[in-house]
């Protein structure tokens, strides 16, 4: 195709990078329109994806089902072996889900559980100066200086 970057005879992009008729995603407007629909509809998927969240949480949770189910089955096999070479198979197996799973754990609460806290305060706080400058701007007409707002709120 000759529209394609990069193909013979291809015409050269305009100043700003875009061709003409397309938007700043590089889509024609009928495909941007599409993708507009797509992502309105699985708004929460997209942001979740988009946010990278999904990815790690699926990892996490296998994880936990994986170190648990190793856990359990070592400790199972640790109680009906016999034999040396199946026990040391036991005991690695019932330490590997051990581990595993406790591993999840921690994670959980030095990074995940403080970055969802993290993200919840800033939520909040968007939210306030939100009101505030809407409040400010009902007062006023114009945006506040959000140094001087927080400045008469501790005064």
């Amino acid at each position: 195709m000759t529209g394609e970057p990069g193909a013979k005879g291809a015409p050269h992009p305009s100043t700003d990078g875009r061709a003409q008729g397309q938007d700043v995603l590089g889509l024609g407007e009928r495909d941007r329109d599409a993708l507009l629909a797509y992502v309105g509809e699985h708004l929460t998927l997209v942001r979740r994806t988009a946010s990278g969240e999904r990815p790690s949480y699926w990892i996490l949770v296998t994880g936990v089902v994986v170190g648990l189910a190793a856990h359990v089955g070592g400790f199972l096999l640790k109680t009906s072996a016999t034999g040396e070479p199946l026990l040391l198979v036991a005991d690695l197996l019932y330490a590997l889900g051990f581990s595993l799973w406790t591993g999840v754990v921690v994670v959980v609460f030095v990074q995940i559980w403080p970055e969802a806290k993290r993200r919840q305060y800033k939520q909040a706080l968007d939210a306030y100066e939100a009101a505030l400058s809407r409040q400010a701007r009902a007062g006023s007409g114009q945006a506040p200086d959000p140094a001087s707002a927080e400045k008469g709120q501790h005064e």
